[in-house]
């Protein structure tokens, strides 16, 4: 038996850190538990926040791309196939856990502490992609303060940072468009803005020697984390009012993109490339591949975030409800984003009288070269500059927020009696020192850093992480076992679909990601630039390293138990004593035997004449207690 649990039975007082209210003496009992830990104000706040976690900056630059790169309408066979296999599975899976627990990432593993390296991992994959994903934001504030003037300052050639291949490209607008313009040998006024004056990539000679920092692109910085920080100052009690804002005006913003775009001439050329159906483009392995990651990563599942959102829910929040509204509503959004960005890449196209293909690009090459030169073929060009660089701004900040909040909330829930009553002075000390970590990314080499941390930071160790998080929770802790944990908690048991989800389906799937992920490895580069090989062992290393943090976690739980290697394997797997819901009332049917200090044989009936009544939910415990008691029998 674990020390833990000699000295509880030993010990007449209960220990501080698993003390109840009821045992807490003159502790006022009107005030929950976990009430200083903070809960949403509202439903909304916790569905609009999965909203503009999800919806993000890749909806609108990956894929609308990815789209018309594998098959076009085909394409969408594949992703919604993808998104009922992996996403909404995993995605449900996430918030089961953090809204059954009101734990973290890393406290949540109180569930099997052998695996409470896969919470660090996350937290260390969340960290990495905060402080780059914060610097698009801050090149997207650039952008934006540069929209407010009366002429586009990419519009023209003849600035200073332009060269002799500067040439405007602006096609039949400006000539009669009778031929088509070799584009080939100069370069757009918009792709020397962001390359020579926004980077100043030309003053670095690689990504071993950065040069200077960029003190606009540092004030920008510094702009984004004073925003993030600010709105997440009071955890999701504030962050949960802003994504009022932030998760509903990108949709009006996208849908004035796309009237506007629809309208222009040659639009319906951009929107014949995008989802014209390529069926034979469906017998590609690449293309279910892409489909997969496409879903893996829009969704944010395994950062944790979704996890951290779920654990301020009220118990019996209908997740599944939401799961269905956020996952679809994101799968929709990317739809309307690419006939938004598509449908100007075809009037840009006309313009330009070449085809679509060459003005067509994925990542930030699209929001900071092809879009904006699309804008300055428009009339009131800065004022639709501006709309969309806002909206990338708003659709930015939503998961720059899940992301601190997640770490935030990892951080102090391992250490509440701590951290907690000083929350905001944390969050403060984090986005201080993610902000300094960033610095490197605002030097003239910057885009170097970035391109490489994007590159591995989140990809194969990100999936070895949702492995882990699915084969823990459904082999280890057991899928029965968890199913019961869903029906205590919402009052029904998921079906057959999500279980064969998670047993096998997303497992596999995922599995598959990896392997390709691994064959099909090709070393970063950026435009023409090869990175050299240190930074690619650099970056291998940064992924290797989530990854080894799973065996060095459990190799810390198993050194902690006594006994021979399987016993203390045994032991470290097994649920944590206070692993359950986090407030007493909550703690119905089997969690009850687990309160401090609970030693009577019916735990139950206890529970309910202390709190009255017995509730559709605690109907739902007895129901769950009876399974257990005929399952005893059985094995007998």
């Amino acid at each position: 038996m674990k020390k833990l649990q000699g000295a509880h039975l030993r010990k007449p007082v209960t220990p501080d850190l698993l003390m109840t209210p009821s045992d807490q003496g003159d502790v006022d009992l009107d005030v929950d538990f976990a009430a200083d830990r903070g809960n949403w104000t509202g439903k909304l706040d916790f569905l609009l926040s999965c909203i503009g976690y999800c919806v993000g900056l890749g909806n609108v630059w990956r894929f609308p791309y990815r789209a018309y790169t594998n098959g076009g309408g085909a394409f969408l066979v594949p992703y919604f196939l993808m998104l009922a296999i992996c996403g909404i599975p995993l995605f449900f899976l996430e918030l089961s856990l953090g809204q059954f627990s009101s734990l973290g990432p890393l406290a949540v593993w109180k569930i099997s502490p052998l695996f409470k390296g896969a919470g660090a991992a996350m937290l260390l994959i969340v960290g990495l992609v905060a402080i780059y994903y914060n610097m698009i934001i801050a090149y997207v504030l650039f952008y934006l303060f540069a929209s407010l003037t009366s002429n586009l300052p990419w519009e023209h050639c003849g600035n200073w940072w332009n060269t002799d291949l500067c040439l405007e490209h602006r096609g039949s607008k400006d000539g009669n468009g009778a031929l088509p313009l070799n584009l080939t040998s100069t370069v757009s006024p918009s792709e020397e803005y962001w390359s020579r004056y926004v980077l100043h990539i030309q003053g670095s000679q690689g990504i071993g020697s950065p040069g200077h920092i960029r003190w606009n692109l540092c004030l920008c910085l510094l702009l984004a984390w004073v925003i993030v920080f600010l709105c997440i100052l009071k955890g999701v009690k504030s962050s949960g009012k802003v994504v009022y804002f932030t998760a509903t005006f990108p949709y009006l913003i996208l849908l004035m993109l796309l009237v506007r775009g629809v309208t222009l001439p040659g639009a319906w050329k951009g929107i014949q490339f995008y989802l014209t159906p390529q069926f034979h483009h469906l017998l590609s392995s690449k293309v279910w591949i892409e489909a997969a990651l496409q879903i893996f990563y829009s969704l944010g599942v395994g950062f944790g975030g979704l996890l951290t959102f779920a654990s301020y829910n009220t118990f019996h929040q209908n997740i599944y409800r939401d799961t269905f509204i956020v996952t679809l509503g994101n799968a929709i959004t990317s739809i309307l984003a690419g006939f938004a960005i598509f449908s100007v890449l075809g009037y840009m196209s006309q313009e330009l009288g070449v085809p679509v293909d060459q003005v067509a690009k994925a990542g930030p090459g699209l929001a900071f070269v092809v879009y904006p030169q699309a804008m300055t073929m428009l009339p009131l060009s800065p004022f639709w500059s501006f709309l969309f660089f806002f909206m990338l701004l708003t659709l930015g900040l939503d998961s720059q927020f899940a992301f601190l909040e997640t770490i935030v909330t990892a951080v102090t829930d391992e250490f509440p009696y701590y951290l907690r009553p000083k929350k905001a002075v944390f969050s403060g000390l984090i986005c201080v020192a993610m902000y300094l970590m960033g610095l490197v990314l605002t030097t003239d080499g910057g885009m170097y850093w970035l391109v490489l941390l994007d590159d591995y930071s989140a990809s194969f160790g990100l999936m070895v992480v949702v492995i882990t998080t699915c084969l823990a929770v459904t082999r280890v802790y057991g899928i029965q076992r968890f199913c019961r944990d869903i029906h205590m908690m919402l009052g029904f048991k998921p079906g057959f679909y999500f279980r064969a989800c998670w047993l096998f389906l997303s497992p596999a799937t995922l599995l598959a990601l990896l392997v390709y992920s691994i064959v099909k490895y090709q070393p970063s580069e950026y435009g023409s630039y090869r990175f050299p090989a240190w930074a690619e062992l650099l970056g291998i290393l940064m992924g290797l390293l989530s990854c080894l943090m799973i065996p060095a976690g459990m190799l810390v739980a198993v050194l902690r138990e006594e006994g021979s290697l399987w016993e203390r394997l045994q032991q470290a797997s097994r649920p944590a004593m206070d692993w359950g819901p986090s407030l007493e009332e909550n703690r119905t049917g089997m969690y009850v035997a687990t309160l401090a200090g609970s030693q009577s044989p019916k735990p139950l009936m206890v529970h309910m004449r202390k709190y009255g009544g017995i509730t559709s939910f605690e109907n739902t415990a007895i129901e769950v207690d009876r399974e257990i008691a005929e399952e005893e029998e059985s094995m007998m």
